[in-house]
């Protein structure tokens, strides 16, 4: 959805104003790497049934011996294996099952309801940054990283891996995926609920999975599945809003269109203005209490806001 006028609302320079607004570009994908630094603090906690609760990023120090490889810059120099140093001369560092093993799952909703934006840029670009930005950060940390891509039509799913040049790969199928259903109207073959258990028959329970969308609330097979998903994984729901949903525009007439169809959207009434915004508050509530409820996480990110600042713990 596209809404026309709103340059009485926001301010000349916040409207759109270059084709990077509407799809990403590799290269601006690629610039997400830039902002890992800011999530440094942003500590994961994840219960295991191995090691407990995980003190860095995504993972902690496993118990169970796997193998020895060369150290890399950033694996914990506890770990090192001194006699093997000396006898290669050069150092290795033991590896263990748990920080192996760790998975981290992003699920990118690319669906026709993510092609919508008033101000800055569309919900789909802000998905794909966050998309490439987690991403990053895991492989920071030497966690396996894998994906899902949701169109609307199907799922296109991505094993975790660690490696960069397959990450950098994926990314490269996001930025054409973002410009091929810019301008596409998606039938919904397969909904979002359908797209949550593709998803979930490919990852395992010990895995920590990001849902970046713009949830629909009212859709309550999309609750239940959630539900269901949340059981057995910990899970971050990242909910990606427009400004224009905080609060409703000033009185008058708006063109919208939608699914190739014109209408006018009409405002200013004191009644309108209430149901408007308690109407977002309650999508907000109802996805921060299910995350209370089996012990989760929610992440509110606007789309003209910093990302990275958005995503840390409050």
């Amino acid at each position: 959805m596209v809404l026309s006028g709103f340059r009485r609302f926001f301010k000349e320079e916040d409207s759109f104003n270059h084709s990077e607004s509407l799809s990403p570009s590799f290269k601006t994908l690629l610039k997400m790497k830039n902002e890992v630094l800011y999530l440094k603090d942003f500590s994961l906690k994840k219960t295991s049934h191995i090691s407990g609760d995980a003190q860095s990023a995504f993972k902690g120090r496993g118990v169970e011996f796997e193998e020895i490889r060369p150290y890399q810059f950033g694996d914990d120099v506890r770990d090192i294996d001194w006699r093997v140093t000396a006898r290669k001369n050069q150092p290795y560092t033991k590896l263990y099952m748990e920080e192996k093993d760790r998975e981290i799952y992003i699920f990118l909703d690319l669906s026709e309801k993510m092609y919508f934006g008033t101000t800055h840029e569309l919900k789909s670009v802000t998905a794909c940054k966050i998309t490439s930005l987690l991403g990053f950060y895991a492989l920071s940390y030497k966690d396996r990283v894998g994906f899902a891509i949701y169109t609307g039509k199907q799922t296109h799913v991505f094993e975790a891996r660690r490696q960069t040049d397959y990450f950098l790969s994926v990314l490269k199928k996001v930025e054409s995926l973002s410009q091929e259903l810019l301008n596409q109207t998606n039938d919904m073959a397969q909904s979002f609920s359908q797209a949550l258990q593709v998803f979930e028959k490919k990852i395992g329970k010990n895995a920590i999975a990001f849902i970046v969308s713009s949830f629909d609330t009212e859709d309550k097979g999309l609750l239940n599945s959630l539900s269901a998903f949340m059981i057995p994984r910990e899970v971050y729901l990242i909910d990606i809003f427009d400004r224009l949903e905080l609060i409703s525009p000033p009185t008058g007439e708006y063109a919208i269109f939608y699914h190739d169809q014109n209408d006018i959207l009409q405002t200013g009434s004191l009644h309108y203005d209430e149901l408007y915004k308690s109407y977002f508050e309650n999508k907000r509530k109802v996805l921060k209490d299910l995350c209370l409820k089996y012990g989760q996480h929610y992440r509110a990110v606007q789309t003209d806001l910093p990302i990275a600042l958005q995503l840390k713990p409050i």
